[in-house]
């Protein structure tokens, strides 16, 4: 089925996020058809609220706002296989990529990627470490209680946070040092 954007709906055509696409070398969005071949093949799409053919609409409009402030955006797995069944070879995959960059860049981060960027800034891991759980299985298995990246090496882990500062991830993704937090435009 497909989606009809309704005319107040396209509140802001511009032309600025197809220059900045076109500018990034995605020439090949002009070619999408919207045959849906994109959505009906995605993993995500049917776990998740991702259509992919809809967010590309979105992008061959223009309607910027609207695509970074979407969590459907943030769905995509990034398995490729939008891309290796496109009979027109649009790279939707490095597309949403792409979106992604710009959308944290103009501030539009959601709750749960701001956390996990805290996380990785402060331990330089995605991940954390519960020591109880953690230790049981390690024991179990014969190995140290704490495995031998930055939670064993306070060093580590201060120069992941010089090089994460030298990044500029921290004002990027407001965590750190970094005084003048952004605010969490994406919901």
């Amino acid at each position: 089925m497909l989606e009809v954007l309704k005319t107040n709906k396209i509140t802001e055509i511009t032309d600025d996020l197809s220059n900045l696409l076109r500018d990034a070398g995605y020439l090949e969005l002009s070619a999408c058809i919207q045959c849906g071949t994109c959505s009906g093949s995605c993993p995500s799409g049917r776990r998740t609220a991702l259509r992919t053919r809809s967010l590309m609409k979105k992008v061959q409009l223009g309607l910027k706002e609207e695509i970074f402030s979407d969590k459907e955006l943030w769905f995509c797995s990034t398995c490729y296989t939008c891309l290796e069944r496109c009979p027109r070879g649009v790279p939707v995959t490095d597309v949403i990529i792409y979106l992604r960059n710009l959308a944290v860049q103009e501030g539009y981060m959601q709750a749960p990627h701001i956390a996990l960027c805290k996380m990785f800034y402060n331990t330089g891991h995605g991940v954390p470490i519960n020591e109880e759980k953690w230790n049981k299985l390690r024991k179990f298995h014969k190995l140290p209680s704490v495995p031998p990246t930055t939670h064993k090496y306070p060093k580590a882990e201060k120069e992941v946070q010089a090089l994460l500062k030298s990044t500029e991830f921290d004002k990027l993704t407001g965590v750190g040092d970094y005084d003048e937090k952004k605010d969490d435009k994406g919901g």
